[in-house]
């Protein structure tokens, strides 16, 4: 972590269900559970506003500060969404040691502009938009720099260079982002049928042929 991680009040939850958690949604509370550690699970709610601007800066781990309790440093395991994918219905959070090895996704921020993207015809993709690391609570980076401005046509998990401490056993042959030139083929394409068509020669059958004898025979 390039910083302290922030601390979250949590309120305990007094009922489960899913009915109860669209109410605490309602009023601007995300339902989460802490486990691990060989201790009890722990049904809470957070500050959604609070929690949700957090995880878009890319923050993993919290300091939960639970109502009648002591601090307790998690890192969060899972995000739940809804069945539309776009928004955040339930958290799990795992309690964690700083100096405690866990396998974590972290996303990957590009910056720069290959110059081949500029090729007419050129287009930019990015298949991978996350990395799973390995590393200590304390060293989880909270994005993955990946600088394609030299990019020619594939930047792989091989070429990224990550913070110290931070390993990946994803294959380094996976692309990350590429470059096609799908416009520039097609163009091609057309340029060979209209040449096919261009050059196709006048089929002359042998009965033409015959044809053509005849009328000069006719003539004679």
């Amino acid at each position: 972590m390039s910083h302290e991680a922030p601390t979250v009040t949590a309120q305990l939850r007094e009922k489960t269900g899913s009915r109860y958690a669209h109410r605490l949604r309602k009023n601007g509370h995300l339902p989460a559970v802490i486990y691990g550690h060989k201790t009890d699970p722990v049904s809470i709610s957070v500050d959604e506003k609070v929690v949700l601007g957090y995880l878009h800066e890319g923050m993993h781990v919290f300091n939960m500060e639970v109502e009648g309790g002591e601090k307790q440093t998690c890192l969060v395991k899972d995000i739940q969404f809804g069945y539309l994918g776009d928004n955040v219905i339930h958290l799990d959070l795992t309690r964690v040691d700083l100096d405690e090895e866990v396998t974590v996704n972290v996303g990957i921020h590009f910056v720069g502009e290959p110059k081949a993207a500029k090729v007419p015809g050129a287009v930019v993709s990015h298949p991978l938009n996350e990395l799973e690391v390995i590393c200590k609570v304390s060293a989880i980076p909270d994005q993955i720099l990946v600088d394609v401005s030299d990019m020619v046509e594939v930047y792989t998990v091989g070429d990224i260079e990550l913070p110290a401490g931070v390993r990946t056993d994803i294959d380094p042959e996976t692309p990350v982002a590429t470059i096609t030139y799908i416009a520039e083929e097609e163009a091609e394409g057309e340029e060979v049928e209209v040449g096919d068509e261009a050059a196709e020669p006048e089929v002359i059958s042998a009965k033409d042929d015959e044809d053509g004898d005849d009328e000069k025979k006719d003539d004679a």
